[in-house]
């Protein structure tokens, strides 16, 4: 299997430590080539989603934080990657995995949740990544 990870670099002392997680849990599940491509936010991991499922990737685990503000950018940002992604997923037929914290998170409630994220991600592009090829299975 080849894993693309698609990174935000804002609030990178969260998603440091999400990337490198996420890199161990691939290795774990036995993931044979994992590709990271960082970007500057959130809000621009769809396309560089996008680019990985262009270049052959199987499944893309997006990892970022999303800590709330005092606007409501923090859900803007957040709720229309989510879409987009989701776009990404079903135009490509391929898993795109949301390891997005947020909105509304503060940077306390990321830092705890950094872990779980970024697990969960892997495990869901993997895990669904084997589930489609092996396709429907009977009742």
């Amino acid at each position: 299997m080849r894993l693309g990870i698609v990174v935000s670099e804002f609030n990178y002392d969260i998603t440091r430590l999400m990337l490198e997680k996420a890199v161990d849990h691939a290795k774990f599940l036995g993931v044979e080539e994992v590709l990271v491509l960082r970007v500057p936010g959130t809000f621009e991991t769809p396309l560089a989603a996008k680019k990985l499922l262009e270049d052959g990737c199987d499944a893309v685990a997006v990892l970022g934080a999303v800590i709330k503000g005092e606007t409501d950018h923090d859900r803007v940002v957040a709720d229309q990657a989510a879409r987009k992604l989701m776009d990404l997923s079903l135009e490509y037929g391929k898993p795109v995995a949301l390891g997005i914290i947020g909105p509304g998170a503060t940077r306390e409630q990321a830092a705890e949740r950094l872990e779980e994220y970024a697990r969960r991600a892997v495990e869901a592009a993997v895990k669904a990544w084997k589930r489609l090829r092996e396709g429907p299975q009977r009742a």
